[in-house]
């Protein structure tokens, strides 16, 4: 791709072309004293930016809202959502604004700075981000793309002398990130709660041309559509579920309507297994607990699909009883991608009968003995059994891997390549939060941002990285406003 400066990013702007009541223009609130923390080669080279592009002080001022890219467009989108099962019709891009779309590698790019300052939908907030959430952010949506998940990306962040004031006073931080669209259920919601129809279709209709164009012109498009963003989310529940990640805080508004993962807030990976593991300390009632999740995949794709009512096509009962019967094949998709899933994690390639029962007997005993989730499966590879408890079905698992009629080899390298040895793990994130706030030493970010890079390969002196975490981390109480 040819690589360009800052001042010659092509940019194209659908979303801005639509009519005033979907979003507000405004310009970013610059932080004091800012200064960059983190930048992302890998994802500046898909809109064409080079390395040295980066190390401009003029980056830097983009990040800020200081300086902004000939051609951009800031913008706040307004949309609702269901916030813990309780509908908010009114919510939007507090502390976000949509710099403008950027025509890269493979089709564009939204540019979205999170954390610039007050928008119209701040709702009595400070539009502000903190510097641990966006850490957080920052490194978990680079560790997702390393694991092959559906996720935004992140360009770069700057940290700044600005006090945030949440449970206690915080430095203020700005994160760069972008995604193909950061379109949500939550969009739809809102307008079709309004009982705003023309609006409903106009986005209806620049969803359908701008991102999914190979519907246009189908029969009952929408119906189309809701049907593959049922498809997208079926198999993103089940890659989390696979790998171990816990979104904490799955509202209507934070769901992609493109299947990716948006809005890392009180996210976790498993440490010790725990099926019912509560990532967000705000959750009191576990509603989005680990073994939730692909439940309330199905639940918020249900609140999806009675905001796109009025655009399918026939009469309201017959159109209902399509959309429900579409719904029906979210949770066949979802069993089918987790348990294709599973069977790689186990290194099985056929599946057969029992293989399900196999899988969970070991969940089963791992869940008993508190045994770490990454680390048991990684260990799996090998020929011995990965802890004395699970002696008895190693017998059974080594008995089922004779069925499959390849050599260990080939096996444990299928295995090592979806079985990863490293994920972020909170107190990972934690201590690069701290030598960041304490010292503004940023040296941990990159160190993780590299390692999570290439999560399934062995990395020599970062052995560390892959322990079984601390009994300290036990205490890390991660919330909404994290």
């Amino acid at each position: 791709m040819v690589m360009r400066r800052l001042e010659e990013l092509h940019f194209i702007n659908s979303y801005a072309r639509l009519p005033d009541g979907f979003h507000s223009r405004l310009r970013p609130q610059p932080l004091a004293a800012p200064r960059l923390a983190a930048v992302n080669p890998a994802a500046a080279a898909l809109i064409g930016l080079s390395p040295e592009e980066l190390e401009r002080p003029e980056f830097t001022a983009c990040l800020n809202g200081e300086w902004l890219p000939p051609g951009a467009e800031p913008l706040a989108a307004v949309y609702a959502g269901h916030q813990f099962g309780q509908f908010v019709p009114q919510l939007g891009d507090g502390r976000a604004l949509l710099l403008g779309e950027v025509q890269g590698e493979g089709g564009r790019w939204e540019l979205q700075l999170k954390g610039s300052g007050i928008t119209p939908y701040s709702r009595r907030g400070d539009g502000r981000a903190v510097l641990r959430s966006t850490i957080r952010e920052y490194l978990c949506s680079e560790a997702m793309h390393g694991l092959g998940i559906p996720t935004t990306r992140a360009l770069g962040l700057i940290d700044s002398e600005e006090p945030v004031y949440r449970e206690s006073v915080e430095r203020g931080a700005v994160l760069l990130r972008m995604a193909p669209s950061h379109l949500r259920f939550g969009h739809f919601e809102f307008f079709y709660y309004r009982q705003a129809w023309d609006e409903l279709r106009t986005l209806g209709d620049y969803a359908l041309r701008e991102h999914f164009p190979h519907l246009v012109g189908e029969v009952d498009p929408f119906m189309r559509l809701f049907e593959e963003v049922i498809a997208g989310t079926a198999e993103l529940m089940a890659r989390w579920q696979l790998v171990g990640f816990a979104h904490g805080v799955m509202n209507t508004d934070n769901m992609s309507l493109l299947g990716l993962t948006i809005d890392y807030g009180p996210f976790g990976f498993l440490d010790a297994y725990d099926p019912g593991h509560i990532g967000n300390h705000s959750d009191t009632i576990g509603r989005y607990a680990f073994d939730q999740q692909p439940r309330i995949g199905g639940w918020n794709l249900s609140r999806l699909g009675q905001a796109l009512m009025p655009l399918f096509e026939g009469e309201a009962a017959e159109a209902a009883a399509r959309a429900n019967a579409a719904l029906e094949a979210y949770e066949p998709a979802f069993q089918r991608a987790y348990a294709e899933g599973m069977n790689a994690k186990l290194g099985l390639a056929e599946r057969r009968e029992g293989d399900g029962d196999l899988a969970k007997r070991l969940l089963s005993l791992m869940q008993a003995e508190r045994l770490d989730y990454t680390r048991t499966f990684r260990a799996l590879a090998g020929t011995e059994a990965p802890h004395e408890s699970l002696a008895a079905w190693h017998q059974e698992y080594r008995q089922r891997l004779e069925l499959e009629g390849r050599d260990d080899a080939a096996r444990r390298a299928a295995m090592n390549a979806v079985n990863p040895v490293y994920v972020l793990r909170n107190h990972l994130a934690q201590r690069a939060i701290e030598l960041a706030e304490r010292e503004r030493d940023y040296s941990e970010i990159e160190r993780l941002h590299r390692l999570l890079q290439h999560p399934f390969d062995e990395q020599p002196g970062m052995e560390a990285y892959a322990e079984e975490p601390p009994e300290w981390a036990e205490e890390l109480a991660i919330s909404c406003s994290s």
